[in-house]
Parts: structure tokens; sequence; C-alpha cells
């Protein structure tokens, strides 16, 4: 049996695939039930009129008749160095099925990410990693990508969020005054 494999620029119709392969990566990541979005959310996101995420996707052919099956996904938006002055890409997901890790696919997506970023001449690729995932911080180390220890990750999101933002148009509203 010979494998084929193909990096390519997500479709609408992968979409139901990349919102299974997000149900797998919050099951991996010990939070199963904390998906949220949809297909048309996540249709909507990244075909709409002004997509503002994109994504990436390998899919695998096993014989040469057969349907070709995504194995694995990357999405990632634009973020923004004040201080380099240009765009970078933040990578939210990346995400192989366990049964094909060790193919190369997730090296794959993250070089198409970082020939993106120097063929548009942003700055950098970035991304998270989950403190105990120690398989993928070693992946990542052995690409040359370093953790910013000096840095933590802060996130308001839910109750807290919706509290704040309601103060904080009022606290603006005054301090405009």
């Amino acid at each position: 049996m010979s494998v084929s494999s193909a990096l390519r620029r997500a479709q609408p119709a992968d979409v139901p695939v990349i919102l299974e392969l997000i149900h797998e990566l919050a099951a991996y990541e010990k939070e199963p039930d904390a998906v949220r979005t949809t297909v048309r959310a996540l249709t909507d996101q990244l075909f709409g009129e002004n997509p503002a995420i994109f994504a990436h996707v390998v899919e695998e052919r096993t014989d040469p008749d057969g349907a070709a099956r995504v194995v694995g996904f990357a999405l990632w938006f634009l973020n923004y160095s004040t201080w380099e002055g240009t765009h970078g890409i933040y990578l939210e997901d990346l995400y192989v099925r366990p049964e094909t890790r060790g193919r190369g696919y997730g090296r794959a997506l993250l070089e198409e990410l970082a020939r993106i970023a120097v063929e548009r001449g942003y700055a950098r690729v970035e991304w998270a990693v989950l403190k105990w995932n120690t398989p993928s911080i070693g992946f990542y180390r052995s690409l040359g990508a370093v953790p910013l220890e000096e840095w933590d990750t802060f996130r308001l999101t839910g109750e807290a969020l919706t509290e704040f933002g309601s103060a904080g148009t009022v606290a603006a509203r005054e301090a405009a005054r």
C-alpha cells in the first residue's frame, strides 16, 4: 500500500472534518466539552466576505483510486507587532491525527506558515502550548522554536469579560467627559 499526501489551503468542503479534528484536539487537551463552534460558524469565519482566520490541511490518500482523507490542520490568523511594525502569524490550532503522526505532517504545516510569513515579510509565527504537553514542546524545540518564558498569557472571558466590558463602557464614557 502506498501513501501519498498533499498540503493545501482549506476549502469550504473541509469544514466538517476540521471541526471533527477540533473536537479530537479538545479531547487530547482534556477539554472534550469545551468546543462551542459549529460548521456554519467556521464556514462563515473561514470563507465569509472578510475572513479573519485561515486554515491549511494535510490530506492523505492510501491508494491511487481512493478518496483523500484530511488527517491534520493548522488554523491561524494575523497578529501585529508594534515594535517590529509588521504582522505575524498566530497559530491557534495545529493537530494531526494520532495514527498519522511521525509522517512529517505537523512539520509541513508549520513550514507552510513559516513560508507565508517569510514571503509576506511578517516578523514571526507564534503559538501557545499547554505546559504538560511535552511531546509537542519537544517537537517545537526541534524546529528551533523557543518558549517565551518571560511572558504569561492572560485571558478575560465569560462572566468576567461581560462584567468588565460593561463596566469599561461606563468608565470610558466618564473618562471622555
